[in-house]
This record gives C-alpha cells, sequence and structure tokens, in this order.
C-alpha cells in the first residue's frame, strides 16, 4: 500500500485528465464544472480533503476512474469516503443518495458547492427549456432533501466542514 498520499495538485491533474474530452450538458469542458466545484468547496470554507473529493466528485460515477482506482489510490479514506458518498448509484432513489450524504462528514459541502454550480442560471440559461426545468426541479428537489433550501443549511454543515478530528 502506498505511504505518501497526492497531493491537491496531483489530485486535479488526475481529475482532468481523467475527464479530458468529456463535455457537460452546454458542450463545455467537463473540468470546468469540477474546478468550479473544488473551488465552491474552498470559498465555502472546505478542508483541502474536500477539495480533492470534489475534484473527483463525478469521476467513478461518470467513469472516469474506476471504483478500483479510487480503492487503490493513495488518498486518506476521508478523501474515498466522501467522493463515494456523493456518487450515485444506478437506479438508487434520492433519499438514499442524500441520505448518505449526509451521514458521511464533509460530504455536504462537495455537493452544495455541485448544486450551487449546477444551478448557475448562466449555465442553465445554455440549455433546451425542457433540460433547464427538468434539471431546476431536480436541483431543487436534492437541495430539499438535504436541507439546503432555506437558512443556512442543516447546522453541522460547517462543523462538517472543518472538522475537529478525523
Amino acid at each position: 500500500m502506498p505511504m505518501l498520499n497526492l497531493t491537491l495538485s496531483q489530485v486535479e491533474a488526475i481529475a482532468r485528465e481523467a475527464h479530458r474530452g468529456q463535455t457537460d450538458k452546454a458542450g463545455r469542458p467537463y473540468a470546468e464544472h469540477l474546478a468550479a466545484v473544488a473551488e465552491g468547496v474552498r470559498i465555502r470554507g472546505g478542508s483541502e480533503e474536500q477539495m480533492a473529493a470534489a475534484w473527483l466528485h463525478d469521476a467513478v460515477e461518470d467513469g472516469a476512474l474506476s471504483r478500483q482506482w479510487l480503492d487503490e489510490a493513495p488518498l486518506p479514506e476521508r478523501v474515498k469516503e466522501m467522493v463515494l458518498a456523493v456518487t450515485k448509484r444506478d437506479g438508487e432513489d434520492l433519499s438514499a443518495y442524500t441520505g448518505r450524504i449526509l451521514a458521511t462528514p464533509g460530504a455536504l459541502l462537495i455537493k452544495e458547492a455541485d448544486l450551487a454550480h449546477n444551478a448557475d442560471p448562466a449555465r442553465l440559461a445554455v440549455l433546451e427549456p425542457v433540460t433547464r426545468i427538468r434539471l431546476t426541479e431536480k436541483y431543487a428537489q436534492v437541495r430539499g432533501l438535504l436541507g439546503l433550501d432555506g437558512g443556512d443549511g442543516p447546522t453541522e454543515r460547517r462543523d462538517q466542514a472543518n472538522p475537529a478530528t478525523g
């Protein structure tokens, strides 16, 4: 087993390479979304571990990196746990998905930054109206299930961003 952990810049480079050639629904390079989510985590007070997980948050779900790669990667277990928490599983309902995010320390902040970028009106504006409406409703539903649809969200959110132990 590797003894050293990857640096944040190494994780970023791996994520950019893994998603190379991939585009979002608007045709933009997918790495732009990853960078925006990592920055969203940073400005919300997230840790380097959370930023690393943000860079990797869609890698397993999208098949850019395998689950085996994640399992064997020289990353802290917390990073792996957060990545897996925000990775949707085939056939999984939203309540199970959001429950796992809420149960995994640090994962909520990553999903909050992901939803914020996904729901950015400038990103949504370039989509077909049917797609824009469907995604807007989906993001609102997930935000509601995560307790992010009003006020400051769950009280534990800030505690998860910078846990005292772990």
